[in-house]
């Protein structure tokens, strides 16, 4: 019976040993912070980003907004992390997904929006304070004059293989971000270019 109870001890102290390190390898791998590299060099100086949006589409409950979103952003590392902040964003020639809804007017508010590279098994991009607003229009559309206000944070996986933030569901599930708007959670699905002007001009970047 001692015997028993022993082993069973140690097996239920092997098992805690091994969940504990799985949650540590987990929690390490959240918290890392990936620098900014071109060529697999890590980036040394500031460089200036620009890009547009590939296939970008903003949905609010019941109703899906498409919309060119070209941007331009600032990039270091810090203390070894990657850091930046999107200094100008525009939401052009925006279209819906119903009939009766056009949209009016179409901004992006409170610039600079920071961001950030961070690790959750896979590099990711995080912007923060991400605020916008888009005017619906039309007498039969549902939302005629309503200024919806988006707010709140956006995460992307980020793909080395072709310098790309890719937007979508899973992305923000795994950074835990979320935008809303009319109080709701929305979701954006998109991709996000880059193309370096500076020093960096013609390389690749890296996440």
């Amino acid at each position: 019976m001692l015997a028993t109870t022993r082993k069973a001890a140690g097996l239920f102290i092997r098992g805690a040993l091994a969940a504990f390190s799985v949650c540590a390898l987990l929690a390490a791998s959240a918290s890392a912070s990936p620098p900014w590299k071109f060529n697999h060099s890590q980036l040394m100086t500031s460089e200036t980003i620009v890009g547009t949006s590939l296939e970008s589409a903003l949905t609010i409950p019941g109703l899906t907004t498409k919309c060119e979103m070209p941007y331009k952003m600032t990039m270091e590392n810090t203390a070894g992390t990657g850091k930046g902040q999107i200094t100008q964003l525009a939401l052009n020639n925006c279209t819906t997904n119903a009939a009766p809804c056009t949209v009016g007017a179409a901004a992006a508010s409170g610039l600079p929006w920071p961001l950030k590279l961070v690790t959750v098994m896979a590099d990711y991009v995080v912007i923060s304070n991400v605020k916008a607003s888009l005017l619906y229009q039309g007498e039969e559309c549902v939302l005629d004059g309503v200024l919806v206000k988006i707010t709140g944070s956006a995460g992307g996986l980020f793909n080395n293989s072709n310098s790309r933030a890719e937007f979508s569901s899973s992305s923000f599930a795994a950074t835990g971000t979320e935008l809303r708007a009319l109080g709701s959670k929305i979701e954006w699905n998109g991709v996000l270019t880059t193309e370096a002007t500076g020093l960096h001009m013609g390389e690749a970047l890296e996440g």
